[in-house]
Formats: C-alpha cells, sequence, structure tokens
C-alpha cells in the first residue's frame, strides 16, 4: 500500500473501530502489522510470526507457494487472539480489502474476548501467544547449538507428530500423578470388637497396615501423550522435556481455534458485513471492493463451480448467525456467541431448513472414483461437519501401561473412532515415539481391513 492509502487505512481504522463499540462490540486491543506477502506467507505455514525451527514448516510453506501460485489460496489477514490481539495484513492488499480484513479482525477480537471457551484456555496459556512463542524459540536455538541438530531435531520430530494428542479436559499445568495410592478411608469403629477388647483377659490387634502401594503408571487411561512422555519418559534430559512442553503449551493455545473455526469465522464475517454496511463515511467505491471482497471470502464454493464436496467455514458460519440472529435476534447470538463452541452451534443451531437453503449433503468418494450423494438428513449433515473436529482431529489413542521393564504400550481406541490407522504414517510416528522413550514402545490399533495389528517403535538411545 502506498503511504496515502495508509494513511487512508489507519482512519478508516479508527472510525471502524468506533463504529463496532457503537454497535455493542466488546473486544481485546488489536495491534495491526501491514507485512509483506512472503512474511505473511511463513506465518500461515508456521503457526506463529517467530516460532522454533523444524523441517516440516519448509514443507508447508512450498506446499502454500504452489497453491497461490494456482490460484487456490490467498491470505489476507492473519489474527492472533490475545490481550492484545495481534493482527498481520497483506501490504498488497487493496485499501478496500485491508479496510474489510480491519473489520473482520474486530469481529475475531470479540469474539476471543466473550467466548467462554477461549476465555479458559487464555486464562491457562496466557495472552501473550507472540512473546511466549519467541521465547521458545529462544530455548530452541540455545539447545541447537548444545546438543546439535540431530538429537534436538528427533526430539522435535517426536513432538510435533504427537502436538494434537493432549487432553483439553486437564488443566495446561497440571501436577504429576500421586506416587502412593491414596489409603482408604478408616471403617466405622466396630462397637462389638471394642467392648470385646476390653474384657479382663482378652485383647483385640489392631489390623494390620501393610506398605503403601505405588500407584499404576497411568492410574487410567491417559490421552495427553504429550504430557505424559514428558513427565515420565525413563530417560529424558530437561531440555528434551522443555521442547514437550512448549509443543503442548502451542496447542492448547491453538486449540479454541480449531474448536470453535465455524463459529469464530462467522461471527467475525457476519460483523466485517455489518460493519462496512453501516460505515457511511467509506467512499463509495472502496464499499463496493470491499463488499466484493466479502463475497469472495464467504462464496460457498469455486468460481464457476455448481457444487462444493467440501465446506468454507465462513460461508457456513456466516449464513448460520444471520439465520440465528433472524430467528431469535442479536441478544440470543450473543448467549450463542458466549456458552457455545462449533459441536453445540452446529448441533443446536443448523436446521434442517437452513441445510436444504445451503444444500448441504453427506457424499461418499468411492473406490472406483465415484462420487454420490448419501443422505440429506439433518443429524447425518450435523456428524459429517463435526466428525474432522473430534479428538483435535486425530486418532483417540491413550496410555495404557508402563511395564515393569519400562515398556510403553499404547493403545487405539479404533471402536470410538470407528476407523482404522494409516498404518505407514502410525510406524513413523511410533518410531519417534521409541526415540524419545529410549525403552520398547507398542501400539495396539487394527489396519483398514480391521485387522488387529501390534505396531512397535524403533528403541534408540539418548
Amino acid at each position: 500500500m502506498k503511504g496515502t492509502q495508509q494513511q487512508q487505512l489507519a482512519d478508516y481504522s479508527a472510525r471502524i473501530e468506533a463504529l463496532a463499540v457503537e454497535l455493542g462490540l466488546d473486544f481485546y486491543p488489536v495491534d495491526f502489522d501491514l507485512v509483506p506477502a512472503n512474511f505473511m506467507v511463513e506465518i500461515a505455514v508456521y503457526g506463529l510470526p517467530v516460532r522454533m525451527r523444524h523441517w516440516s514448516f519448509g514443507v508447508r510453506y512450498i506446499h502454500q507457494l504452489v497453491r497461490q501460485h494456482m490460484g487456490h489460496s490467498r491470505i489476507f489477514e492473519v489474527m492472533f487472539p490475545g490481550d492484545p490481539c495481534h493482527a498481520f495484513m497483506q501490504e498488497q492488499n487493496s485499501l478496500a480489502e485491508n479496510t474489510l480484513v480491519t473489520a473482520h479482525v474486530l469481529g475475531h477480537a470479540d469474539f476471543a474476548k466473550n467466548n467462554q471457551l477461549f476465555t479458559r484456555f487464555m486464562a491457562m496459556a496466557g495472552g501473550h501467544i507472540l512473546e511466549q512463542s519467541a521465547a521458545r524459540a529462544h530455548r530452541l536455538e540455545l539447545a541447537l547449538q548444545a546438543h546439535g541438530q540431530q538429537r534436538v531435531e528427533a526430539v522435535l520430530d517426536a513432538a510435533l507428530a504427537l502436538e494434537t494428542h493432549i487432553d483439553v479436559n486437564q488443566p495446561l499445568h497440571r501436577p504429576r500423578y500421586p506416587e502412593f495410592v491414596a489409603p482408604r478411608a478408616e471403617s466405622q469403629p466396630d462397637r462389638f470388637r471394642d467392648r470385646f477388647g476390653r474384657l479382663p483377659g482378652e485383647h483385640v490387634e489392631p489390623p494390620a497396615k501393610g506398605p503403601p502401594q505405588r500407584t499404576p503408571l497411568p492410574p487410567q487411561p491417559e490421552t495427553d501423550l504429550l504430557w505424559f512422555i514428558a513427565n515420565y519418559a525413563p530417560e529424558m534430559e530437561d531440555w528434551e522435556r522443555d521442547i514437550f512442553l512448549a509443543v503442548r503449551e502451542e496447542a492448547f493455545y491453538f486449540h479454541p481455534i480449531f474448536a470453535c473455526q465455524i463459529m469464530n469465522e462467522g461471527w467475525a464475517s457476519y460483523w466485517h458485513a455489518r460493519l462496512l454496511r453501516e460505515a457511511t463515511f467509506l467512499p463509495h467505491d472502496t464499499y463496493l471492493a470491499a463488499i466484493k471482497s466479502h463475497s469472495d471470502v464467504v462464496r460457498p464454493f469455486a468460481s464457476g463451480q455448481q457444487l462444493a464436496l467440501s465446506l468454507n467455514p465462513y460461508h457456513l458460519g456466516f449464513s448460520l448467525w444471520e439465520h440465528i440472529i433472524d430467528k431469535h435476534g442479536m441478544e440470543k447470538a450473543r448467549q450463542i456467541c458466549r456458552e457455545e463452541d462449533d459441536y453445540g452451534f452446529i448441533r443446536n443451531y443448523l436446521d434442517q431448513e437452513l441445510a436444504d437453503q445451503l444444500d448441504l449433503f453427506v457424499y461418499e468418494a468411492r473406490r472406483d472414483g465415484d462420487t454420490r450423494i448419501t443422505s440429506r438428513d439433518i443429524h447425518a449433515i450435523r456428524e459429517a461437519i463435526l466428525a474432522p473436529k473430534y479428538n483435535y482431529g486425530s486418532p483417540s489413542v491413550t496410555v495404557a501401561q508402563v511395564g515393569p521393564d519400562g515398556s510403553l504400550d499404547l493403545r487405539h481406541d479404533y471402536l470410538h473412532d470407528g476407523r482404522g490407522l494409516e498404518l505407514a504414517l502410525a510406524e513413523r510416528v511410533m518410531d519417534y515415539v521409541g526415540r524419545v522413550w529410549r525403552r520398547p514402545v507398542s501400539l495396539h490399533t487394527v489396519d483398514f481391513r480391521g485387522v488387529v495389528r501390534v505396531l512397535p517403535g524403533k528403541r534408540t538411545g539418548a
């Protein structure tokens, strides 16, 4: 953007922010930054402006560039919730596009401040993600200098392979299990035995107390693999544990963004459309160009196509918020914004009327390449939308037990998942786990045919 346009954007942004307050939005302050396109791509693929280095981010970077060059992906903005929020906009965006981005980000900031899931996880992970991430990246650089790239990358491989395997129902900062089983509460005194023991010549020995029993490891199936390995891997060094816990902390930060994606993007899209519509100070040509960008963001499928086999969360969320506000009013919408995540949002408020209006359906892609619609039932549609969100989008894997020899036994709950694992990928992850656990490791699962398989992991030294 040229200097004059930047001045205009600063003026529009201040006036849009004042209008947002007037319309009832209550948001964290937002720090906006204009950045070059290549920096925006780096933010998108790394997940954060400054993050620990890893080869997988380079692969994602190339993939993102290819998609952009093919016209399949364009990044208008990247926003990080916090207090303050941080938003990055492309310098190459037009004035109208960055005006829309400003309004869109204010909707995100309002959602992040008022949604209970965001509030709870921000209280645990902190509201200064950029500074925290930079500090973690610095610690990783020190580890690289001290221990070499090969050792550090092996640990980071394992941590990032497990980054979605956390337990979001547990606190971020949780203590280790109690070392010993809690003693049973003493039973009520036996009055007969007490009176008998006081007879002349009689004596009743108190029940003998055995040695304290150690808590089984784990005392119940443990789903937070990052936490468990960081706390109980037999030979893990402190710097290795630090990497695991750093990756876990970032996974906690990103969880609400993942769990509320449809709600959050829809809320921001609803508010940027409304703010632009009521921003009477915008020149007519700027408003029309911004609304054209809005239409591109919330369209249901790619230009020229008549049918979409994948959902645009902006389109679904925007349509659903408009539907809710039309039927129930803004106060009800604000209550939903506070209390729900995507599960409640979709299950409770996506009705058959809107599903038919949006032409939503469940489809099946067959092995012969044929694709067919299998259902338009609202219950099936809801569950198909939500299926990729269960368990952070990852297979349900738990720590079942640690053997006397220190071996690690993992179990895949394939009955709950309703599917087997991609064995080649699972074997690679198990090799990563074996490198950091440094004892025998195994994973019980099934393949795509339902045949039970036990996958070992390669055990390597430190």
